[in-house]
């Protein structure tokens, strides 16, 4: 165990120890009278010393001491009670720990005070560590409480952020490691350390992280590396570090799905709320979607239970070691290393549990097809038994829980019903006639059916291929419940029998899982779907003549008619995806093989659990690219010789996107690409990124020596071109009409089986876990580089039309982009999410409604102390919200900054000007004391609710005429401008005193404001008087009593009292509006101007230059304490 460090001052104090370790900063030593030899004479007096003491002034037999060369002082950092049941491994462990960890971390230090003082900081940690339970921080509440507290001190995060977990560990910065605490919340990674003086604070949120992963170098045995904002961070030393890591990983995604997904986890309750985020829902999630991906379940299912235990396994005549997995519909078994066998049991398939057998804590499963599973050695078998009745009750539709004879005599009296009146079919209850509508057969049987009486070589072959799979059923069952074995997987790889693939197709997918337990759920949709208008189904008919053009059942009504059931009916179910590119490729092959509801049910499989993310919304498919990153990571590893000779290995990525997308169908011939869909629904993606190395591998002379990417690309599609499959039974028909070049004359051809053959047993040596977990390494880069391109494509559209510099630019895009996330992190319904759609032009995807716009805003304008702040907010928001939609893009977010921080007094007192006017200001006289949030509800004018893009119709006559109104727009003069009334001429006064307050020159600013005010009011009396010399007295002095009105509040605006000054001013305005002055009274902006102009005070302030830098920097800080503070 470690301990609290001690300073001891004799190492060797009596020769009472003996050093068995040493090296330069520790000592491992062992208490004379324990261990070998016993220490003669002098150990017989130790040992017996030790017995007669009473327990607590026992000392324990092993101990750890830390020095230093140039110090005599030694500290206690470990020591081991043998009595205590545990054994000498405990120190060793220690001590080898602190070898791999520790040693090479000290190398670093100048001085050895802070070696000591690291050390005994990093042991204080790991005390710490152990003092936690090992299941979840929140059952120690008393401990959690306090690490609570110290978050909330140190960090001064919203009060809503949830803490999950906290660890010791070290952080490095620079070359010398920071002893403290990582902090892991639901959206921020945290990081605190104290140590001689000197603190360092680390936040970053999840969404900004580019990279995660493990590493470990010369000087850190094992580390995780963090890449955010072009910084690299490292945490090291951490007791349990892949638990830490895990945990890491976890809330990384589930910030990129809740975040740029909009996932709602709707059917997973522990993350439904990211304010009741724990570390054991966490840990539960991050189980459960292993546990989906390797039996490739529904993502309704949760991993529930989990038993360790043996399974007779009838077809070896043995019992192997491996691991019940229960959840909610089924139960699972995959032996110790998952590759033996594995075997899916779904709930429904159960018909009885046989009592269990205490002897060898045994119990029988019993399924349908007259078979059964023992598994034996279970430690809580009673209760597992009991789990999966109740289960199987559950979860078994009321047909199953009938007797077998009571079903089997229902059926047949309904049969004999309906032979006897046939016209009674049609009038079944919720029964409609659509059999017409729904193609039953796979359409290779329809237009190319087997002619069982050939006997040429092919069907030949085929046949006893088709025998070998009759033989495998046999012994490792068939159906559901089949296990799969090494032995499956070598029957894959030497080809699938056509009249098999089908059924194994939904079998190896698990769609068939999804059609038994969704029964009519694919006739319903298509008859939902029948009629509708969409984007999707405009570009389903669009692609339906584009799918196997040349194949004899996509030149018919009956392949086209089914092929555009399948894909609109997923799009009705499926919204979030609707319809992508490449689904009516791959649609149409699943066709040919399956039934139109299996092709459906296999689509699904496909688009939502083995290829994640590879058909959404985003311009590129994110989740081809991460595959494609991760087909990168392995090509470095097995193809270093490639590599070498093409060091930017991007080419490879745009060459092999078909490749994915399709499951190389589309660059295949398609006797031969269906082999590799036979092993991909085995194998999932791990199937193409081996054959992508073996094609690579296959050609890699050839690629070496090209001498551009052009020459590569063409060497590619000649070997594509001669892959054929000599075993196919197609007539060369059909074989020809999937093949882009028939010229292979002049290619060596290539088996297809030879070539998957040798995928597997070259590459097949990765797991498909190790794939899982580069996927999740890969999928933070792949998001945050997309992220990356719509900032510099927005930058780049915007640097046209304003004055900031790129790098200025780039921290204003991620101040704006931060604070849209900031109205995200602690809800799961913000309305901000709707604003975000990465499907719209790139000055489309972030826009801020007008409490974020205010928060934002307040921190960047450049009148530090300017008064009234949420009002002037609300005007320039209403003011650069061109289309008035209720948001603001950031293309209209910069031209406002970049108008207030220019040095052009003429510009920046236009944009005054035109705040207030309408829109700007409500046509409604505005009163100061009003909420901010009533001018949307009272205004004349008010901004239009926001409604929620999606995937309708898309309204291109109106993107055309705003394209064409953008290049016609002519740039606006001063002469343009319409002229203020008397109303807003005193917003307009009291806006300049609002602004002045708190300059250093406040009192002088307002004297020239007073001055030009009553200037212009002179003016306008001196003029209405020549123009109307006839007018009575009255109305010749109305403007001099508005003059009046307003000159009070001037004077008392120049006394430094700005709240005296807002009521005065608002009690001005009241009464002018009482006096219902008249309409035509007004200023035009040149005289405004030319007045403003003769007040150097007032010229002076705006043509003084503020640094937007610092202004950046600032918002950087105080942008979250922002939000923490409201």
């Amino acid at each position: 165990m470690w301990l609290k460090p001690e300073e001891i001052l004799l190492k060797n104090a009596f020769k009472l120890w003996v050093t068995e370790k040493d090296n330069e900063y520790f000592v491992l030593q062992r208490r004379r009278g324990y261990g070998e030899g016993g220490g003669g004479l002098t150990g017989l007096l130790v040992g017996t010393l030790d017995t007669v003491l009473d327990s607590t002034s026992k000392v324990a037999p092993y101990r750890i001491l830390h020095h230093t060369p140039d110090s005599q002082v030694y500290w206690s950092i470990a020591c081991v009670f043998l009595g205590s049941g545990v054994t000498k491994e405990e120190i060793d462990q220690h001590w080898d720990w602190l070898q791999q960890n520790i040693m090479r971390t000290l190398s670093v230090f100048d001085s050895t005070e802070d070696i000591t003082s690291f050390v005994q900081g990093k042991i204080r940690g790991l005390i710490a560590e152990e003092g936690k339970t090992s299941l979840v921080l929140e059952d120690d509440p008393e401990k959690f409480r306090e690490a609570l507290l110290r978050f909330e001190k140190w960090f001064e995060l919203p009060a809503q952020e949830k803490l999950v977990t906290y660890y010791s560990c070290s952080y490095w910065k620079g070359k010398v490691p920071c002893q403290g605490w990582l902090y892991l919340s639901t959206n921020f990674l945290c990081f605190y350390s104290y140590l001689l003086g000197s603190e360092v604070k680390l936040i970053i949120s999840w969404d900004e992280i580019w990279r995660l992963e493990k590493t470990s170098n010369v000087i850190l045995t094992e580390s995780i590396h963090v890449l955010a904002h072009g910084e690299d961070h490292y945490f090291s030393m951490l007791l349990h570090l892949s638990e830490t890591f895990v945990i890491m990983e976890q809330l990384a995604n589930y910030s990129i799905k809740r975040l740029f997904d909009k996932e709602a986890f709707q059917g997973e309750p522990a993350l439904s709320d990211p304010l009741q985020i724990t570390k054991r829902g966490l840990e539960a999630h991050a189980k459960s979607e292993q546990f989906r991906a390797f039996f490739r379940l529904p993502k309704e299912e949760n991993l529930l239970e989990v038993h360790e235990s043996f399974l007779w396994v009838p077809f070896s005549h043995f019992n192997t070691l491996g691991k019940i997995c229960l959840s909610e519909n089924y139960l699972c078994f995959a032996s110790q290393d998952g590759s033996q066998c594995h075997i899916i049991i779904p709930m429904r398939e159960v018909i009885n549990v046989e009592k269990p057998d205490s002897s060898s804590r045994a119990l029988t499963v019993c399924v349908r097809g007259k078979r059964a599973l023992r598994f034996s050695e279970v430690r809580d078998y009673q209760r597992l038994a009991n789990t999966i009745r109740s289960r199987c009750g559950i979860s078994a539709s009321p047909q199953h829980s009938a007797s077998s004879e009571a079903i089997r005599g229902e059926c047949q009296s309904l049969i004999n019903h309906f032979e006897d009146n046939p016209e009674d079919v049609t009038l079944m209850v919720g029964q409609k006639d659509t059999s017409k509508a729904v193609s039953t057969e796979a359409l290779m049987t329809v237009f190319h059916p087997q002619d069982v009486e050939n006997l040429d070589p092919k069907m030949l072959k085929e046949k006893m291929k088709e025998q070998s799979w009759n033989i495998h059923f046999s012994e490792y069952g068939r159906g559901t419940s089949m296990f799969f074995t090494k032995k499956t997987r070598d029957l894959i790889v030497r080809g699938v029998p056509e009249s098999l693939r089908g059924e194994l197709w939904m079998l190896f997918s698990g769609a068939v899982n999804d059609m038994a337990t969704h029964p009519g759920c694919y006739t319903e949709l298509v008859e939902q779907s029948l009629g509708t208008s969409t984007l999707a189904t405009d570009e389903i008919e669009r692609d339906l003549h584009r799918s196997l053009p040349e194949h004899p059942a996509f030149q018919s009504d009956t392949g086209i008619s089914a092929l555009r059931r399948v894909l609109t009916a997923y799009a009705y179910r499926n919204p979030k995806i609707g319809y992508c590119q490449a689904m009516n490729i791959l649609t149409s092959v699943l066709l040919l093989y399956a039934k139109e509801e299996e092709a459906f049910w296999l689509l699904v499989a496909v688009c939502e659990r083995m290829l994640p993310d590879y058909f959404n919304r985003r311009i590129i498919v994110s989740g081809a690219l991460v595959d494609q990153a991760v087909f990168e990571d392995l090509i470095r590893e097995n193809l270093p010789q490639l590599v070498d000779h093409m060091t930017d290995l991007s080419f490879f990525s745009s060459v092999s996107l078909s490749w994915f997308l399709t499951l190389f169908i589309s660059v295949l011939p398609i006797e031969s690409a269906v082999n590799v869909v036979d092993c991909f629904f085995y194998d999932g993606i791990k199937a193409i990124l081996q054959l992508g190395l073996a094609v690579l591998d296959y050609n890699m002379e050839a690629l070496i020596a090209c001498n551009d990417d052009a020459e590569a690309v063409t060497i590619l599609n000649r070997f594509f071109d001669s892959v054929t499959n000599k075993d196919s039974p197609l007539p060369p028909t059909v074989q020809q009409a999937s093949v882009g070049n028939n010229d292979k004359a002049s290619h060596v051809s290539v088996d297809i089986s030879e070539l998957i053959r040798e995928a597997y047993e070259k590459y097949g040596h990765f797991r498909s876990e190790e794939v899982e977990s580069s996927r999740k390494r890969n999928k933070l880069h792949v998001i945050q580089t997309l992220e990356d391109t719509t900032k510099q494509n927005v930058i780049r559209v915007v640097s046209q039309d304003v004055r900031f510099t790129s790098s200025q630019l780039d921290e204003l895009y991620n101040l704006f982009k931060r604070q849209h996330f900031l109205s995200c992190y602690w809800t799961m319904k913000s309305p901000a999410l709707l604003h975000h759609d990465p499907s719209l032009a790139y000055l489309e995807q972030y826009q801020l409604g007008f409490q974020q716009f205010s928060e934002l805003f307040s921190l960047l304008e450049p009148w530090a102390f300017c008064a009234s702040k949420s009002t002037l907010s609300l005007w320039v928001f209403r003011l650069i919200d061109e289309n008035q939609d209720g948001l603001v893009n950031f293309k209209e977010f910069c031209y406002a900054l970049d108008t207030l921080y220019g040095v052009s007094f003429t510009n920046k007192l236009k944009f005054l000007f035109k705040l207030h006017l309408p829109p700007g200001i409500s046509h409604k006289r505005f009163d100061s004391h009003a909420n901010v949030s009533e001018l949307f509800v009272f205004s004349s004018d008010p901004l239009p609710p926001v409604t929620p893009t999606g995937r309708g119709k898309v309204d291109l006559q109106a993107y055309l005429k705003q394209w064409q109104n953008e290049i016609l727009k002519k740039e606006e003069t001063i002469k343009d401008l319409p002229r203020i009334n008397q109303a807003q001429f005193i917003q307009f006064s009291k806006t300049l005193y609002n602004i002045f307050h708190g300059d250093p020159e406040e009192e002088s600013l307002y004297r020239a404001v007073a001055h030009v005010t009553s200037l212009l009011l002179r003016m306008e009396e001196v003029g209405r008087r020549l123009q109307e010399p006839s007018s009575p007295p009255a109305e010749a002095t109305q403007p001099a009593s508005t003059a009046a009105s307003v000159e009070p509040s001037s004077t008392q605006e120049a006394s430094g009292n700005p709240k005296t000054s807002d009521a005065s001013g608002s009690h001005s305005s009241q009464e002018g509006a009482a006096e219902q002055p008249d309409p035509d009274w007004s200023f035009s902006f040149e005289q405004v101007l030319a007045s403003l102009l003769n007040e150097p005070a007032i010229v002076g302030f705006f043509e003084r230059h503020v640094h937007i830098q610092t202004k950046l920097g600032q918002a950087r800080v105080a942008q979250l304490k922002l939000k923490a503070n409201k």
